[in-house]
């Protein structure tokens, strides 16, 4: 039940990680704080790999997989950052609960995976609970609660990072195999750091990840912490086990946003929310 304690502990930070990216958002570029979200992250992971002595030899089929990870979470990185700047916590991260469903469409039409009764009711209830997160609109028409998520951009781009997370979790899972679970945890911020290192002196706007030191250093332990735990768990079990806990972050999430930024509607948001992760574990346990 390692496996278990580590994705909660998953869930919690990164809800708290971008709570404190949204209210930092209120000032600064979001290019910035992907950098902060990265660039500081790696001083606490460097530490643990040190202190771990997690210094594997990697080989060409970790390089390969990183090659084509790499592109994929940058754009996922910045489509995230730019959500939670543009949109409420609550009306963007339970879109994420959407990666399972992507996983599973993508595998019936590129595989021929038949998804199973479960499954597809699992993705029903994802798709529900979306619906319920504007639910206040349907008095308008059946179909606005389901214009209402497209006009919002942050659930757009965040529908986007949920397609890009269901490609790139299960070739997270084999890098951090190839190599070990908290190597890949200190080289995946390095690499991603070291791109955003190059837009931001492009954008001319480096300098701007100093501007709030202490600020940023609880964004880059969170962050430390969520990436460190989820490398560390989901090699200890099914991924998609893995996923479908992790998926609990959008409950803490909204959470936050009420705690937090005032958002309304918390009841029908929460209720969304739990339909939602509801129809990412019946995913998981019908993808087995």
């Amino acid at each position: 039940m390692t496996w278990l304690y580590l994705t909660l502990v998953t869930a919690f930070s990164s809800a708290t990680a971008d709570t404190l990216t949204k209210r930092a958002l209120r000032r600064e570029d979001p290019f910035v704080l992907a950098w902060v979200r990265m660039g500081y992250a790696l001083p606490f992971v460097f530490t643990l790999v040190v202190v771990t002595g997690s210094f594997p030899q990697v080989d060409a089929e970790f390089l390969k997989v990183v090659a084509v990870l790499i592109p994929f979470e940058v754009v996922g990185l910045l489509l995230y950052v730019h959500a939670i700047k543009l949109s409420p916590l609550s009306l963007t991260l339970p879109f994420l609960a959407f990666t399972p469903a992507f996983t599973t469409v993508i595998a019936f039409f590129l595989l021929d995976e038949i998804p199973s009764l479960g499954g597809l009711l699992g993705i029903g209830l994802i798709t529900t609970g979306a619906y319920t997160l504007h639910i206040d609109k349907a008095k308008e028409g059946l179909l606005e609660p389901v214009k209402a998520v497209f006009r919002e951009r942050g659930s757009r781009y965040m529908l986007l990072v949920a397609f890009i997370y269901g490609i790139n979790s299960t070739l997270g899972k084999m890098a951090a195999l190839t190599s070990s679970p908290l190597f890949y945890a200190l080289f995946y911020p390095l690499i991603l750091t070291l791109v955003l290192t190059i837009i931001l002196i492009k954008k001319k706007n480096l300098t701007s990840v100093v501007a709030r030191p202490t600020r940023y250093i609880a964004i880059g332990f969170f962050t430390a912490l969520v990436m460190i735990t989820h490398f560390s768990a989901v090699v200890l079990t099914n991924t998609a086990y893995m996923i479908a806990v992790k998926r609990t972050s959008l409950l803490f999430g909204i959470l936050y946003g009420r705690l937090v930024f005032g958002e309304e509607g918390l009841a029908k948001r929460l209720t969304g929310g739990m339909l939602m992760v509801a129809g990412v574990f019946l995913v998981a346990i019908f993808q087995d």
